[in-house]
């Protein structure tokens, strides 16, 4: 089932979660166009937690300026940062609860 889902349904699914589990704030930009190129395509903050997330479709590939953003957030070590995929949904539940 994860192979045929598209991003957009992905983060329908991660959003369900984040409201699950009560995540304090969620944000997705609206139109990427005007955010620096590669940013995380998700913020959440589950108090004392900052999460960026890019998520992409299982075939979806990761651009490099996309992998720099992830690179540089994952070297902050008060901040949390992923790359999820479709098949990561039991892993992503993990990180929101």
């Amino acid at each position: 089932m994860a192979e045929g889902i598209t991003e957009k349904q992905f983060e329908a699914q991660v959003k369900d979660l984040a409201k699950l589990f009560h995540v304090d704030k969620y944000y997705h930009p609206f139109l990427s166009t005007w955010s620096e190129k590669g940013f995380p395509d998700l913020t959440i903050i589950k108090v004392p937690r900052l999460i960026f997330a890019e998520l992409k479709s299982e075939k979806g590939i990761i651009a490099e300026h996309q992998k720099e953003w992830l690179e540089l957030l994952s070297q902050c070590t008060q901040v949390e940062s992923y790359l999820w995929r479709p098949h990561d949904i039991e892993n992503i539940a993990e990180v929101l609860k």
